[in-house]
């Protein structure tokens, strides 16, 4: 939840809360309906909504670029647990794992 407290900012495209909402109703994760509704709207409350444009082909896997496109946009971080499938730079944006994002917005929660 550091993504959506201060003095961090989450972005999301709609591309990205389509995934979301996607990912959330996957029957093996089991979330009640209520749940998912509630978390969908938590994001959407926090979240900043930006443009992506254009479209790119960068990532390794073509469904990951979104996260790119949108990381450009907001020319910001890119936060994911899963580098392989992006460049470690991509123009203004730094590719970084959760536990480098903690870093650098809350250093006192790593020991």
């Amino acid at each position: 939840m550091l993504a959506i407290t201060k003095p961090a900012r989450l972005y999301v495209t709609d591309d990205i809360l389509a995934e979301y909402r996607e990912a959330l109703g996957r029957p093996k994760l089991a979330i009640r309906r209520g749940l998912r509704q509630q978390l969908l709207q938590l994001i959407k409350n926090h979240a900043q909504t930006v443009r992506a444009v254009p479209p790119l082909r960068v990532a390794k896997d073509t469904d990951d670029d979104k996260f790119l496109e949108c990381a450009d946009a907001a020319r910001d971080y890119l936060v994911t647990g899963n580098q392989r499938h992006f460049p470690r730079f991509w123009k203004k944006t730094k590719v970084i794992t959760s536990r480098e994002f903690i870093g650098i917005v809350a250093p006192h929660l790593i020991s």
